[in-house]
């Protein structure tokens, strides 16, 4: 049978969308998402993420890294999600949803998504790292050059030589002025550099605000694939009312056969 998708990308980070609220998509068939994710053989995604039904929120977000292993929070996969779900009339303006980190709000505007990611209570700061959760683990490292890193050597190194088969994502940052970061990502289950991360640019700029780089609680994030904006509030307890912002976009949509 053939299983109609959209093709999506925000800032560069690349996704394959099923609509999968009849349940036409196996979510236990790891051979064929990989397949449909392979840049040469298939589609080519950073992941494939399905639409499903909820029982009290507007849907239900899956997310697969294009390993074909169902994975932690995407929130640039998430950003999409909404975007495809105002597409099909699912939502309007404003959208509730569940992923495996818990329940998110969304709205969309002009093609922009703002997405509330989850409260952020720890941040671990090391020597020569931080490491946090935003849905997704991230380790985030500071560095003097980024232009012209080997990523994915360097990520590789860090994400199975700190972190093991578990693995983070591996996020190298330079700061540009206050508000302002560059950003570049190793993604696990990806295992290589992606143009932009959702949740890494997210863990960036909130430890950023940790070691008093930054005093601003609304923070430019520039990756490879286009700006993102990450908006925090600080409290005692942590970091709060957390949310990503930016486009989302259409590429195509088709069928696989």
């Amino acid at each position: 049978m053939a299983i109609p998708f959209y093709k999506y990308q925000g800032t560069g980070n690349d996704f394959i969308i099923i609509d999968n609220r009849q349940s036409i998509f196996s979510k236990n068939d790891t051979k064929l998402i990989a397949k449909m994710c392979d840049r040469n053989f298939g589609i080519g995604a950073d992941g494939l993420i399905l639409l499903e039904e909820h029982n009290t929120a507007n849907f239900t977000m899956v997310y697969f890294n294009s390993d074909g292993k169902e994975s932690s929070m995407c929130g640039n996969g998430g950003r999409c999600l909404v975007h495809v779900a105002h597409f099909l009339g699912v939502i309007e303006g404003e959208a509730e949803f569940e992923a495996i980190d818990g329940m998110h709000t969304a709205t969309v505007s002009d093609g922009q998504i703002r997405l509330k990611m989850n409260d952020v209570t720890e941040v671990n700061v090391f020597e020569k790292h931080v490491f946090l959760n935003t849905g997704s683990p991230h380790h985030v490292q500071m560095v003097n050059e980024i232009e012209d890193l080997d990523v994915k050597l360097q990520g590789k190194r860090l994400r199975y030589g700190l972190y093991g088969e578990t693995g983070a994502n591996i996020n190298f940052v330079k700061q540009v002025d206050e508000e302002t970061f560059q950003v570049r990502t190793y993604e696990r289950g990806v295992e290589n550099e992606t143009l932009s991360c959702g949740t890494g640019v997210t863990a960036v700029a909130i430890a950023m605000a940790e070691l008093g780089k930054s005093n601003t609680t609304s923070i430019t994030l520039k990756t490879p694939g286009g700006d993102l904006q990450v908006h925090f509030d600080k409290t005692n307890e942590g970091y709060s009312d957390i949310f990503l912002e930016g486009p989302a976009e259409q590429v195509f949509k088709g069928e696989w056969l």
